[in-house]
């Protein structure tokens, strides 16, 4: 095995690079979120020249548009439905308030306020139940 110094000796007649080369002093540094950025560019302006990627987002909008209108005429008819409930209960405590306030035992204000309450919750029922014939009407 030769010495140290043979090892690390430096052979000057076997030099890769000339030593008058100059040295790229620094290397701009790109992070990896700037590389994704470039790259989901480019991949964006492929899409949108493919005709086929188009169609198919296409399909998918109007998939989506189609399921969320029936979402949220669901919704309008789920909540239609409770506030129905809701009034339907207030109703029966109505007839009850008013049953007492002909016995004597109740005043008037909770016949009013029995009733204001379940007038408003059959509006909130009835209006949403609108809203779903109104919304289904527009092509």
């Amino acid at each position: 095995m030769p010495a140290a110094a043979e090892r690390f000796a430096t052979y000057s007649s076997a030099v890769i690079v000339a030593p008058e080369a100059v040295k790229i002093e620094a290397v701009s540094k790109v992070s990896a979120w700037q590389k994704a950025g470039v790259v989901a560019r480019v991949a964006g302006q492929q899409a949108r020249s493919s005709r086929t990627l188009n169609a198919i987002m296409g399909g998918v909008r109007t998939t989506v548009r189609s399921i969320a209108h029936a979402l949220h005429a669901l919704w309008l008819e789920v909540t239609g439905t409770l506030f129905l409930a809701i009034a339907a209960f207030g109703a029966i405590a109505l007839v009850r308030e008013y049953m007492k306030y002909e016995g004597g035992r109740a005043t008037i204000g909770r016949v009013a306020i029995a009733a204001c309450f379940t007038l408003t919750f059959a509006w909130f029922g009835l209006t949403s139940f609108w809203r779903v014939k109104k919304k289904s009407q527009r092509p």
